[in-house]
């Protein structure tokens, strides 16, 4: 998971890849986190 280095020419992690891993994280569990929400609601009578 290198792709901003490879992309930009920077490391802003040093090369190990945690920012890119954070990129794609972050995102994920902001989905999961709308979804969880929109099931509470719809289970509420």
């Amino acid at each position: 998971m290198d792709f901003i280095e490879r992309i930009f020419g920077i490391s802003p992690d040093g090369g190990s890849g945690t920012f890119e891993l954070l990129l794609f994280l972050v995102p994920l569990m902001g989905i999961l986190l709308l979804r969880m929400r929109a099931r509470r609601r719809s289970r509420k009578p």
